[in-house]
């Protein structure tokens, strides 16, 4: 459609131009008189102004229907993109009136978890302590009693030697002899002994 209206612009404005090289073609000086020439001039304007309300008209209407309802399509896009950035920059300012109270709930929070831990740890450092007393403690009895057992089995071994010191000292010859003479008598009257 467009190439048909374009043709018949292109064969007016050579029509045009044709007719008016033929008047001007004695000479450069127009044949007739002045006034036809004006005369025709001006109905080249109209053919020609003819051919573009045409055109215009033609192809006008539906590329500016085409033209405004991709304007209105677009509008509403705009508007869509507006919205939705204004709905973005609410949540923004959502958030940015509440950076305050967050931020101090964060600090609340990490206090909190500072006091807990270190709460904790002495805790942990309590029953540490607990556990090495207690383990202290337990190696300590355990050192006393190796102790008293030492010392009872070093009083023993002196009990011991005082009382071979004492008799000893007490030995004399003839109570050596009575107690040699008791121990073989013994040893003979002894079923052991009679059976040697």
């Amino acid at each position: 459609m467009k190439r048909a209206t374009l043709g018949f612009l292109a064969i007016s404005l050579l029509a045009a131009s044709a007719a008016l090289a033929q008047e001007t073609k004695s000479g450069g000086a127009p044949a007739h008189d002045p006034s036809s020439l004006t005369l025709w001039n001006w109905a080249n304007f109209l053919v020609l102004a003819g051919v573009i309300v045409y055109v215009a008209v033609r192809n006008g209407g539906p590329y500016f229907a085409a033209r405004s309802r991709q304007i209105r399509k677009d509008m509403l896009e705009a508007g869509d993109v507006r919205k939705e950035a204004e709905e973005r920059a609410a949540v923004v300012e959502h958030k940015l009136a509440n950076l305050a109270t967050d931020i101090a709930r964060l600090k609340a929070e990490s206090e909190q978890e500072r006091h807990a831990e270190t709460e904790r740890l002495r805790q942990h450092r309590a029953a540490e302590r607990a556990k090495i007393q207690a383990h202290a403690e337990r190696e300590i009895e355990s050192a006393g009693k190796a102790a008293r057992l030492e010392l009872k089995r070093y009083a023993a071994v002196l009990a011991v030697d005082l009382a071979e010191q004492k008799i000893r000292a007490g030995m004399t010859s003839p109570i050596q002899d009575a107690l040699v003479r008791t121990f073989v008598r013994d040893l003979a009257s002894s079923p052991a002994g009679s059976r040697n």
